[in-house]
């Protein structure tokens, strides 16, 4: 069985990253588990942790007024979820739903947000990595909005 230090610290998400802030990290990491339609988090809400998935799918959602939910992009295991605990005003930009049962290590973001006001090379390795997180959804998202795997849009 592995530890939630063997599996962090041999994640590419946080690869390279100091001994003492992988310790950090750890220290702020549980397991936790979702069954299928059950939301991770939702849009609007206060976002305070992030989340590896360890096994599962997931659906990052946005709401359509009088409309429902659209899915903006999925992601499978080993992806790095959720990045409003790092920004103000702190609430969830999104939602996400597991689209089958779904495990997962939950990190607490606000014990992590302010260890990295405390220490700022803590910080801007946190600012490196989820920049790059963030540029490849838009990118997924990008991907999906222009079908460019399915037929082309006709006007």
């Amino acid at each position: 069985m592995e530890t939630l230090e063997s599996i962090l610290s041999k994640h590419p998400f946080f690869e390279g990253l100091a001994k003492p802030y992988l310790e950090l990290v750890i220290g702020c990491a549980s397991n936790a588990r979702f069954n299928k339609g059950e939301y991770l988090f939702r849009e609007g809400e206060e976002a305070v942790q992030f989340f590896v998935i360890q096994h599962g799918k997931v659906a990052i959602e946005t709401a359509i007024p009088d409309q429902g939910s659209i899915t903006l992009y999925t992601h499978d295991e080993g992806e790095v979820i959720g990045w409003s605990w790092l920004f103000s005003p702190y609430h969830w930009h999104f939602s996400c739903r597991a689209m089958e049962l779904t495990r997962a290590i939950v990190l607490d973001g606000v014990s992590l947000l302010n260890k990295c006001e405390q220490d700022h090379t803590l910080g801007y390795e946190f600012m490196k990595r989820f920049s790059y997180k963030v540029t490849r959804s838009l990118d997924f998202t990008r991907i999906q909005l222009l079908d460019l795997y399915g037929t082309p849009p006709t006007r």
